[in-house]
């Protein structure tokens, strides 16, 4: 395989106008790429697109998990602003990251995770 410039993951909505407002709201932000109706797309990290179209969505795949800096505070953040009422943050011994798993309105499974290495996290943390 040549070297890879990028990565694209997809998740389909089957009502895009809302799916769309769920995903600004998840990411705070509009959509960087909008190239033709009913599919939008956000460049998460640079050469990594997640991109938002309109469909049927598929079954069992995923977990698409987000890295984020402060998981606790973005579990905070995710709860209030999409009302969504989400597991507690998961640790393991010799694991070094947290995580947590949800679904979109749709069944799309994702989920947030947090380097340790780069900042540890820690039980009780404000945030």
């Amino acid at each position: 395989m040549a070297s890879l410039t990028g990565i694209t993951f997809q998740v389909r909505v089957t009502d895009f106008e809302e799916g769309i407002r769920w995903y600004r709201l998840l990411f705070n932000r509009k959509p960087d790429f909008i190239p033709h109706e009913d599919f939008a797309e956000w460049e998460m990290v640079e050469g990594t697109w997640l991109q938002v179209a309109k469909g049927k969505p598929a079954e069992g795949s995923g977990p698409l998990r987000l890295g984020v800096e402060n998981i606790k505070k973005e579990r905070s953040r995710l709860m209030d602003q999409l009302n969504l009422e989400l597991e507690a943050v998961n640790t393991r011994e010799g694991v070094p990251a947290a995580w947590l798993s949800f679904e979109d309105p749709y069944g799309n499974r994702l989920g947030l995770f947090q380097d340790l290495e780069k900042r540890p996290f820690r039980e009780g943390e404000q945030g």
